[in-house]
């Protein structure tokens, strides 16, 4: 055999798609039990898997002859794939964010895009002879009619809608761990956030293409008979850059998954209810407590762990700290890290120690954060107030 199924180009698709497919495979087979973010991420994989092969059978140099033989029986159905690739990472990214997490009947509507691309390619094509459709793929008549490129559109501009959300709940996210942990520095989101916005870079660049196609339908342009070189180098980058994200996100989302801190999506999603009078006897009592027993020098102090230690609900705890001391957890436990922190810089028995020892001490983990709430709550910087104090 002499011929030349494959250029680098192609090669580079195929290489995608099958790894796409091993690396799905590896998640389902080592996925601890109750881990439903890696069979999200796992069925997003094996989606992603056929975006590759449809492109190779629609645009591949040689490949795309043998599929018009041999395979025009599903010719356009890996289209599909394109309406829940980015649905899957949605989900994906939800099932990290909330540790409840769990797929809902009303959820079934996301699958109403696939469903009706599926509907418009039974009646635009597959309804037609055998013989007609065989035309129109060799001629590439129906993959430049207007009317599927105009259902590409849409698609492209529905998956930029799937990357935004996944970006909304990302910074949800981060507000909504305020409310439970005392540190955040330590949950590492930058490497999620780096590769939704990746694939968004590559969904607009995919809708951009798409606009010229569309525009160029209604202008009637010739798109068989010109170089459209500009086409090829935004398809062609689409797929270098795809391949390097498949790659990272399935190598980066193995050694993030483990530290990632979920939250629940019952409480991020519960509607205040109405307001209660507030407890100033139990405001008193948490505030006492705060300052006597200190358990805000534990640098990983979450909302439960306090709730434990008060002997009260959670829910309560939280709605005590948000109603009477009008702070989220975050801001109320680093207030009081920074008043030990001001004790402490003051004291001249700590003369010999660093400011970064102390702000350890005080239960924070990050320069920054320490530095940002001190000037906020104080005035000055630490280095500052330490200064002050020694003066006087």
């Amino acid at each position: 055999m002499n011929q030349v199924v494959f250029n680098f180009h192609d090669v580079i698709l195929l290489m995608t798609a099958m790894l796409c497919i091993f690396f799905a495979l590896l998640l389902v087979i080592t996925n601890p039990p109750n881990n439903t973010s890696n069979y999200f991420l796992a069925a997003f994989l094996v989606a992603h898997a056929f975006i590759p092969l449809h492109e190779l059978m629609q645009w591949g140099a040689e490949f795309k002859l043998h599929a018009r033989a041999h395979l025009s029986s599903v010719y356009f159905l890996g289209g599909s794939a394109y309406f829940v690739d980015a649905m899957l990472l949605y989900f994906y990214v939800k099932s990290l964010v909330f540790r409840d997490f769990h797929l809902r009947p009303r959820d079934a509507w996301h699958l109403l895009p696939v469903g009706l691309f599926l509907l418009f390619i039974l009646l635009a094509f597959y309804r037609y002879p055998l013989a007609i459709r065989l035309d129109w793929i060799h001629r590439e008549i129906f993959v430049y009619s207007p009317a599927y490129i105009s259902v590409d559109m849409l698609c492209k501009l529905l998956r930029v809608a799937y990357c935004v959300a996944c970006l909304q709940l990302i910074v949800k996210y981060r507000d909504l761990l305020k409310a439970t942990h005392s540190n955040i520095e330590k949950v590492d989101i930058v490497w999620l956030r780096l590769l939704v916005i990746g694939f968004l870079v590559v969904t607009v660049m995919e809708s951009i293409l798409g606009l010229a196609k569309l525009i160029g339908v209604f202008m009637n342009y010739d798109f068989q008979h010109y170089d459209l070189w500009i086409f090829e180098f935004i398809g062609l980058s689409g797929y270098y850059v795809l391949f390097m994200l498949v790659c990272t996100l399935v190598f980066t989302s193995m050694r993030y998954f483990s530290n990632f801190e979920a939250v629940r999506q019952k409480e991020a999603n519960k509607k205040p209810g109405p307001e209660k009078l507030l407890n100033p006897e139990l405001a008193d009592k948490i505030d006492s407590t705060m300052r006597a027993q200190k358990p805000y020098l534990e640098p990983d102090l979450t909302l439960d762990m306090l709730a434990e230690t008060l002997a009260m609900p959670a829910k309560d705890l939280s709605m005590v700290i948000n109603r009477h001391f009008n702070h989220n957890f975050y801001e109320f436990i680093n207030g009081y890290r920074i008043e030990e922190a001001k004790k402490r810089l003051a004291d001249v028995q700590n003369k010999a120690k660093t400011i970064t020892d102390i702000y350890l001490e005080v239960g924070f983990n990050s320069k920054s954060v320490f530095n940002t709430f001190f000037k906020k709550l104080v005035g000055m910087t630490p280095s500052e107030y330490r200064q002050r104090q020694t003066d006087h």
